[in-house]
């Protein structure tokens, strides 16, 4: 099989599901989607088998890219959130690239437009580096710069900074997250050094721990005990107010982001959340507080949120990729 045969197999691999879809021609968009619970596969050899035997009819892939939701170093990759690790030579296909899943996303964004974005505030998105991210089962960040006329995507594991706090609500809260085990602290709970970081928060098992803790800062039982539970009743009561906490800190930390990459070109929010209580983040406290900086409130007043609303945006960025490194090959 030649290098870069079609059909390419294309995959956004998070913490829970793990979505896949073919291109079969030349400027296609993903077909043949399919998501697998990541939980019913031993590993992701399987569910990229599982998924050619059971939904793609067998295809035999010239090429691959796979977005995963954890680090990856050259050929090899340990998910964050489930326990898949090992190298893309195990998957058996002739070409296969990784990517982290939010890398993946941030190579989709000169790709979305229209529909597949809906604004946030502040001016239409420009020419400059962007950023990306967006709680899903954890919290993902990426950048991506312009270079010689393309774009090179910058991974990173900006989700795992500290929680960044800022009013008295918050602090409160901040204390009783501290005050529980952390679901990766090893140290004493509350004890010194005791770290609460973004992703613990930022994140659908985070909206449940953030919940919790409003509770206990409000002396009354949790109302609900999943995300979805949380998502569906967030115009009521506690529900609502954990929400809106969950803006607010959402939009310091997209501010803090857009500050360390210089984000200029606009700040993209992704990941499975946030659709889901789009209409939230548009009218609660996101945009006031992503530019609240004391020092540098007009630099992000003047750049650009969108919420991505297009239904597969990480498949579009694989797809993307895989073109990128096949006309990269066909120049050598």
């Amino acid at each position: 099989m030649s290098s870069f045969a079609y059909p390419w197999l294309v995959a956004d691999v998070g913490g829970t599901n793990a979505r896949f879809g073919l291109v079969t021609s030349p400027g296609a968009r993903p077909s043949h989607v399919a998501v697998l619970a990541g939980a019913e596969h031993r590993g992701l050899p399987e569910a990229v088998a599982a998924y050619l035997a059971d939904h793609a009819g067998g295809a035999r892939p010239g090429a691959a890219c796979l977005a995963l939701a954890g680090p990856v170093d050259g050929d090899r990759y340990a998910l964050t959130n489930l326990p898949w690790s090992g190298s893309a030579r195990d998957l058996g296909l002739p070409e296969v690239a990784l990517l982290n899943d939010f890398e993946a996303l941030a190579v989709s964004l000169p790709h979305l437009e229209g529909d597949d974005l809906a604004p946030l505030g502040g001016p239409a998105p420009s020419y400059g580096v962007k950023a990306v991210l967006g709680p899903g089962t954890g919290l993902g960040v990426a950048g991506l710069v312009p270079v010689d006329g393309g774009w090179v995507p910058v991974p990173g594991e900006g989700g795992h900074v500290t929680l960044p706090v800022q009013d008295e609500r918050e602090l409160e809260v901040l204390r009783a997250l501290r005050a529980a085990r952390t679901p990766r602290d090893t140290r004493p709970a509350g004890g010194p050094g005791s770290q609460v970081v973004a992703e613990h928060v930022l994140s659908g098992p985070g909206l449940v721990r953030l919940h919790r803790a409003l509770a206990q800062v409000r002396g009354v039982p949790p109302v609900e005990d999943t995300a979805s539970g949380i998502v569906s009743r967030a115009d009521d009561g506690l529900c609502a107010e954990t929400v809106e906490v969950f803006c607010g800190l959402l939009g310091s930390f997209a501010g803090d982001v857009a500050l360390t990459l210089g984000a200029r070109g606009g700040v993209y929010l992704g990941g499975g959340v946030l659709p889901r209580i789009a209409e939230r983040v548009r009218t609660g406290p996101f945009r006031a507080r992503f530019a609240a900086n004391p020092d540098m409130a007009e630099y992000l007043s003047a750049i650009a949120t969108s919420l991505i609303v297009a239904p597969q945006p990480a498949l579009t960025g694989a797809a993307a990729w895989l073109a990128h490194l096949a006309s990269r090959a066909n120049r050598t």
